[in-house]
């Protein structure tokens, strides 16, 4: 973990001596690990918005991001195994990644980078 430490200073004729230390907090979502430099983000979009935006009353179905993830896609998996998710075999881990409601299957969801033509694949993150 990084630290800035600030060594005191002057402000306006004032003497400030203080020292003290700032932590960097930024986490892996799928691991929990301290992620040196920048992380990769990756944001769950879909193409079209919905017509009417959700009333406050009813629960967000999925936290658009962006989510924080060391850059191998196997934390992005992980953290996407925890949640639930499925996973589109025919897609990459991208920056945006689409959501795909599953039908018959209330409130399940797959991710897919959205960039094939064919069928979806799903299988389990």
């Amino acid at each position: 973990m990084t630290t800035a430490r600030f060594r005191g200073g002057e402000i306006m004729g004032i003497r400030i001596p203080t020292v003290f230390e700032e932590s960097d907090a930024i986490r892996c979502a799928g691991c929990g690990a301290h992620i040196d430099g920048t992380p990769f983000r990756v944001s769950i979009m879909d193409i079209v918005s919905p017509e009417a935006p959700p009333t406050w009353a009813v629960a967000v179905q999925l936290n658009p991001g962006p989510h924080q993830f060391h850059a191998d896609p196997a934390h992005f998996r992980s953290w996407a195994s925890g949640k639930g998710y499925y996973f589109c075999r025919l897609s990459d881990v991208r920056e945006i990644m689409r959501p795909i409601a599953i039908p018959g299957q209330e409130g399940r969801w797959g991710l897919c980078d959205g960039l094939h033509r064919e069928a979806h694949e799903l299988v389990a993150a």
